[in-house]
């Protein structure tokens, strides 16, 4: 039987290593290993830093590469430096229609996998799907629309245009076969937005291997004697950062503690700028993938604060390197999230929906004085990820359900 070839279209992909371009790189390598042909239909690699990457900036508009096996069609795609909402709609126009061209250079697909973010990326696959009567396969990654008008990138006003956009991804949805989401809450929404289609409960997974191998050493960024406190990931509009710069404010009189920042992103220069005034607080930028786990596992505590009228528009993907670091998190959102019930099941951290520094605080003095505590807690999270968020579990189901 000959191979079936499978085409994934998402804007982010390898050398991306963090977020939606780690798991689409994942997901595309993990099928060739299963005897597949992937192409991917891609733009050029700019995320978190939303610039293109030094490496990539002299290549031709249209650049295929061979990466592990995968063939990459990629378009270098108009990247702003200080994403507003009118920016980010260009972005995402210049990715779709520079991607045309791409689409009449690939191998007849059996199947085509769209990631969302983009939702426009879906127009590429319906195309495909047309041509060569291909099943297509909707991946959401995170409900972009949503998320822009609860983080206030857009007007929250219920506006005719609005009401637009959430018609386009609706009529969008509908083209698919099937069409899946990172989360149980994020099912329940997809399933109020289509009726009568299949979905596909497809979580965000971890490549546990890499956190078993056992981390006797520190990162060079937390290589201190202090009670480390770590935030790593992207630094964007969905995390409270108004909240975690109060929390700054009142760790001030705890002796003893280091506060770490790892990461890049669009409110960076704003939180980079605020913590100036602690000592104790440091920022690094994003650091390579391999590093994560050294890195995740030399702190004391993760911290994670989302911003509580967000519900399930995400799943944090930097949560599961968090929990299988064993070690233990504090996280705040809303009480109604999937973060939520993952904290109530795996006993793995704090979840606070009530947005209370002084909890916070009280937590971390808590952990601090409990080395027990941390230990225990740190090794409930790991054991829960390596349970329910292993990579091989996740993507041998999500083959299965694919042939089907």
């Amino acid at each position: 039987m000959s191979k079936k070839n499978i085409t994934i279209i998402g804007v982010n992909y390898y050398p991306e290593d963090s977020a939606i371009g780690l798991y689409t790189t994942q997901k595309a390598e993990y099928l060739v290993s299963k005897g597949y042909n992937v192409s991917v239909v891609t733009g050029f690699p700019y995320y978190p830093q939303w610039k293109i990457r030094s490496d990539y900036k002299n290549k031709k508009r249209w650049y295929k590469e061979t990466i592990n096996d995968v063939s990459v069609y990629r378009y270098k795609q108009y990247v702003p430096s200080n994403p507003s909402f009118v920016k980010r709609i260009i972005h995402l126009l210049s990715f779709t229609f520079g991607n045309v061209i791409n689409l009449f250079k690939i191998a007849k697909p059996d199947h085509v996998i769209c990631i969302v973010p983009f939702t426009s990326s879906i127009l590429l696959g319906w195309f495909l799907k047309l041509r060569y009567r291909s099943k297509l396969w909707i991946h959401i990654q995170d409900f972009e629309f949503d998320a822009a008008i609860d983080s206030g990138l857009l007007s929250s006003n219920k506006s005719v245009f609005i009401k637009l956009l959430l018609w386009i991804e609706r009529s969008l949805f509908k083209k698919a076969n099937t069409i899946s989401t990172i989360s149980n809450g994020m099912l329940s929404k997809l399933n109020s937005k289509v009726k009568n289609k299949p979905t596909y409960y497809l979580t965000n997974w971890l490549d546990t291997s890499k956190f078993r191998i056992k981390i006797d050493k520190k990162h060079p960024h937390l290589n201190s004697e202090k009670f480390k406190i770590l935030y790593s990931g992207n630094i964007g509009a969905k995390q409270d950062w108004s909240f975690f710069f109060k929390v700054l404010d009142k760790l001030e009189s705890i002796d003893n503690i280091e506060v770490i920042v790892v990461g890049e992103g669009a409110e960076k220069s704003k939180v980079v700028e605020a913590i100036k005034k602690h000592d104790f607080v440091k920022h690094f930028n994003l650091v390579p993938y391999e590093e994560l786990p050294v890195l995740l596992s030399s702190a004391d505590v993760h911290i994670l604060f989302q911003k509580s009228d967000v519900i399930d528009t995400v799943m944090p993907s930097k949560l599961l390197g968090m929990m299988a670091s064993s070690k233990p998190s504090i996280v705040t959102g809303n009480k109604d999230s999937e973060v939520a019930t993952v904290y109530e099941d795996s006993q793995g951290g704090f979840y606070f929906s009530d947005n209370s520094e002084n909890q916070v605080v009280d937590c971390i003095e808590t952990l601090k004085n409990d080395k027990d505590l941390c230990i225990k807690l740190g090794k409930n999270a790991a054991t829960y990820v390596v349970k329910n968020y292993s990579k091989e579990n996740i993507l041998d189901r999500f083959i299965l359900a694919l042939e089907k």
